[in-house]
């Protein structure tokens, strides 16, 4: 049940001592796109955004917001509302989403079909220079979110400070992180978003076991709600208001090479060549400070090649890109006073400043510096156009590092407020920024935004996070899949890790290969490391690099179902690396971190501990589960345990799955599925199943509206003793379609195939795979179960086998 504590005029606030006044109704206006509420302390603005989400505004006296709307995605969408009055109560509704307030005592409640998902306790309230709001919480309710943590899934219990912080060398525990975000998912099936970049915290049960309390020094004192009937749909219509991450460019989902740092122009186009040589694909090098520079401090904000180190830094770029490899360059918002852009930097007005108007100066590690006010125009202009410069001149991705920011000193001021109102919300302004530049000047790209700070929403432009400076040891591995879930839930579907680790000099290989297996089953695929211990896997010994190969080889094998994943989550919001509690919705299942599903067909439990030879995992209920290595079957709703070697990570199919796979190709600039491998994972239990696969020509920014596109569609129906598989491709097309694709269907634990017919002819089944890898047609493998057929997929295949 729900704790109300607000029973009388005046209640005690446990955690000050304090007493308050109950807020006291005094009437209400209906407009056509919100409901204002009039209380003796204020307006209460209730406005739909859309159909299953509600933006509340508290408004001392009247006044208007200080800061503009950030975690939305735009205005509200005009929606058919109800308004209902008793003596007692008003009722507010949008299509299955309801606002209940009470009249006396002052009291609003959130309910969908019928049932409160979240209330309010004192609601609003301000009290020694904090403000804030309070919300009651159901005894078993847990709670994901406050950003970026290694607490557990469920964060309930805790007190989350709200302000990005470096966390260098964190392990298996970490309070506060590089992207803290003041919102909540709730085991309730509801998010709670408050729509302010201030410092502050969310204290989730922590003082008082049932309150849940924001608080802030400053910001809008606003919040979303949003609710699902389960949590796809929550996923779906959190995105539908914060954003959806853009599609990417194919070639963020490839390898992508890094250190801190390459230190010339030499050892850029060494180690590109090193991969080129061992064969292991490549599709980014990412050049870290040494470019502005040639050692670590005195060069921040320099923003321009190191001539001596970097002689022809455009000659480089365009030989690695005849190569498919793309440049990404490091930036950072600290333009030092002894740079070269620092007069410049000053003579435009575009630094923070302190109370007299004067930049203010500051030193950290890297020198006494400046910092960009992201949120000033003039600013973002400057800015910008360094990066406009480079991208003309052949630079394919940009990293923002440091952007918490990583120093924000409190008496700096923007335009728009003081450093500890707006430092929440830096990175996310600073993503726009970039975005918008694109937009404007390389409309048809899609850009590559590393950055490792943000604000809710933030994925809506293209942000790419990763999870910061993690230590290189098992410690550092462990929370990876935490992480990058718990992320994936507040938006944030891309997060990812320096794979390898990044903090510290152990030298472990068998660390490094878990941590690079891991990585296939991730949003995106980058090593990274100071550089006292190889990064890359071309610089390790010949054993660990030939694993390293086969994986890196699987992951580009992927990219036909990764790219679909991508496609995914950019038209429904679900996120790449998805809870167990999503297959079945257990509240337990909240805290599990030792498997996860990447996308809807695979399980996958990566080894985060030395040495260890078997892994257990939980299969869930309602499907049975495939090894994806030996086609071994398990019924679901129970927990398993398979060997593991170093060459070997246990990861399940669910069964009826289809998986498109490629053939591998050095850099996603080569990638053709002219020649496409798509397995499906056949059970008796699964008389029907549907897949898909999405393909463009990877690059072009509006392929999806624009309809330069294919999808294609995989049925497969048990019809008695006969499977009846469904191949159909829809769309117009893209630039670069295969007119034909040659099609391998692998059917795995196919009943014995006696006939096979495509298309309503009969193909002959060979006795052997040699005889069919010569003559085509199909074969069915007696020890392994498998079925290969062989047929050309230009617009629709119907395939029946009995």
């Amino acid at each position: 049940m729900l704790n109300r504590l607000f029973t009388g005029l005046f209640v005690a606030f446990l955690f000050t001592g304090q007493v308050f006044a109950q807020r006291a109704y005094q009437g209400y206006q209906y407009h056509p796109d919100h409901l204002e509420v009039n209380t003796n302390d204020g307006k209460i603005h209730i406005t739909p955004y859309g159909a299953s989400s509600f933006r509340v505004d508290f408004l001392a006296n009247g006044e208007a917001l200080p800061f503009p709307v950030n975690a939305a995605a735009g205005a509200p969408e005009r929606t058919e509302t109800k308004v209902k009055e008793t003596d007692t109560q008003l009722i507010y509704s949008v299509d299955d989403l309801s606002v209940i307030l009470e009249k006396k005592p002052f009291h609003l409640s959130f309910v969908r079909d019928g049932k409160v998902i979240l209330s309010e306790e004192k609601g609003f309230f301000d009290q020694d220079s904090v403000a804030g709001f309070r919300f009651e919480l159901q005894d078993n309710e847990k709670l994901i979110g406050g950003g970026e943590r290694v607490l557990g899934m469920d964060r309930r219990g805790h007190r989350l400070e709200l302000y990005n912080r470096a966390s260098y060398g964190y392990e298996k525990h970490a309070e506060l992180m590089y992207y803290s975000m003041p919102m909540l998912v709730s085991s309730e099936k509801y998010a709670l978003i408050f729509d302010n970049g201030a410092k502050g915290f969310l204290d989730l049960g922590a003082t008082e076991s049932n309150i849940l309390q924001f608080e802030a020094m400053g910001g809008n004192m606003s919040y979303f709600v949003v609710a699902g009937e389960d949590y796809p749909e929550l996923m779906n219509n959190f995105t539908a208001l914060t954003g959806r991450n853009p599609m990417p460019a194919r070639w963020t989902l490839g390898n992508i090479a890094s250190r801190m740092g390459y230190h010339s122009q030499e050892e850029v186009e060494m180690t590109a060549g090193k991969y080129k040589t061992e064969e292991i694909p490549l599709d980014g090098i990412v050049i870290d400070l040494f470019w502005q520079g040639k050692d670590l401090t005195g060069h921040m904000g320099n923003l321009d090649w190191e001539p001596d180190s970097f002689p022809q830094p455009e000659q480089m770029m365009a030989n690695l890109k005849e190569d498919g490899v793309k440049t990404i360059l490091i930036t950072e918002p600290f333009i030092l006073t002894n740079c070269k852009t620092w007069d410049s930097a000053v003579e435009n007005k575009v630094l923070g400043t302190d109370t007299l108007g004067n930049p203010y100066k500051f030193d950290f590690f890297f020198g006494n510096t400046g910092l960009v006010d992201i949120f000033k125009p003039e600013a973002k202009d400057w800015f910008w156009s360094f990066y406009k410069k480079h991208t003309d001149a052949g630079v394919g991705g940009w990293w923002g590092d440091l952007g918490e920011p990583e120093v924000h000193p409190a008496g700096l001021q923007h335009v728009n407020g003081s450093a500890d109102e707006v430092h929440n919300i830096y990175g996310h302004e600073w993503a726009k920024m970039v975005y918008d530049g694109y937009a404007k000047d390389f409309p048809n790209e899609r850009p590559l935004i590393l950055m490792r700070s943000g604000f809710v929403g933030s994925q809506r432009y293209g942000l790419v996070p990763w999870t910061g400076d993690v230590n290189r040891t098992w410690g550092g591995l462990w929370p990876q899949v935490e992480l990058s879930l718990s992320m994936g839930l507040q938006g944030a579907a891309y997060m990812s890790s320096d794979l390898g680790g990044f903090a510290g000099t152990y030298e472990d290989p068998e660390l490094y290969l878990r941590w690079l297996q891991f990585g296939v089953f991730n949003p995106v695929y980058r090593t990274h490391a100071q550089e006292e211990v190889p990064a890359e896997p071309v610089f390790w010994d010949v054993k660990t690099k030939a694993i390293a190969r086969e994986f890196i080889r699987l992951r580009y094998q992927m990219m036909p179902y990764n790219y679909t994943l991508a496609y995914d989550n950019h038209t429904t919001g679900m996120p790449l690396m998805r809870p167990l509690f999503f297959e079945e919705d257990r509240a337990d299942l909240i805290d599990y971190v030792d498997a996860y599903m990447w996308g809807d067909a695979f399980l996958v439990a990566p080894v985060r501990e030395k040495g260890q030879q078997s892994k257990k995992l939980y299969l869930p209920i309602g499907h049975r589960w495939f090894t994806f290595d030996t086609d071994q079957v398990f019924d679901g709703g129970q927990e398993i345990s398979l060997p593991t070697n170093i060459k070997h990570l246990p990861v399940m199919v669910k069964a009826g799955s289809f998986v498109p796979m490629a053939e591998v190709f050095q850099s996603t600039e080569f990638y053709n599925t002219e020649k496409l491998t798509l397995h499906y994972f056949a059970d008796p239990s699964v008389e029907e199943a549907k897949g898909e696969m999405y393909e463009d020509d990877g690059h072009s920014k509006d392929a999806i509206a624009k309809g330069d596109f294919q999808l294609l569609k995989f049925e497969a129906d048990q019809v008695g003793d006969a499977l009846k598989i469904a191949l159909e491709k829809t769309g117009k097309g893209y630039v670069g379609a295969p007119a034909e694709r040659q099609t391998t269907l692998i059917v795995h634990q196919s009943p014995e195939a006696k006939k096979v017919s495509v298309n309503g002819e009969k193909v002959k089944v060979q006795k052997s795979k040699e005889k069919w890898a010569a003559k085509g047609g199909a074969f069915y493998d007696e020890a392994s179960k498998q079925l290969h057929l062989t047929v050309a997929f230009n617009d629709k295949v119907d395939i029946v086998i009995n």
